[in-house]
């Protein structure tokens, strides 16, 4: 794993996490005047509030690699890259796969329930943040339970973009 990238993947999503407060206090501020800068911020807010949902989700997986003792791989270029690491098919077993799967899981369903907790009801960037939030989960729940199941199934490790296999022993 390149643990020196993990100061800048913290710092990049701190900092995200900043703006998306910022972007809230001013939305709670300037949001219910009328005029396009208060839509533009609103749809600035939710959007912001999502991707941090998405984020977290992240996250989530990573979290739940490093808890089971799996190895990732953290992105060796810049920091713009969809998914926080790359799970390692050929060094992990089918239990770690399940756990990495279940921490996104996990931070998913955390998220959801706390924007219904925090989110002031009725704004629109509330309604944004909130929906697209649930849309995206609908969507990663679609893209990854199946694989997730056909692993605990005794299935193969799925391959793609988010996925690496080191040379080595394929753990069981």
């Amino acid at each position: 794993m390149a643990s020196n990238r993990l100061p800048a993947l913290i710092a990049r999503d701190g900092l995200l996490i900043a703006v998306s407060a910022a972007l809230w206090m001013c939305t709670l501020h300037f949001g219910t005047a009328s005029g396009v800068w208060p839509v533009t911020l609103n749809i600035l807010t939710g959007l912001m509030t999502m991707l941090i949902a998405y984020l977290l989700h992240e996250w989530g997986h990573l979290i739940g690699a490093w808890l089971s003792g799996s190895v990732v791989h953290l992105p060796e270029g810049a920091l713009s890259s969809p998914f926080l690491f790359r799970f390692d098919t050929g060094l992990n077993g089918r239990r770690q796969f399940l756990a990495m799967s279940a921490g996104g899981f996990i931070s998913s369903a955390v998220v959801v329930v706390a924007l219904l907790l925090a989110l002031p009801s009725g704004w629109l960037a509330s309604h944004i943040a909130l929906g697209l939030t649930v849309l995206g989960v609908l969507a990663t729940f679609i893209l990854e339970f199946p694989p997730a199941w056909k692993v605990f199934r005794g299935g193969a490790m799925p391959g793609g973009a988010a996925f690496v296999s080191s040379p080595g022993d394929t753990k069981p």
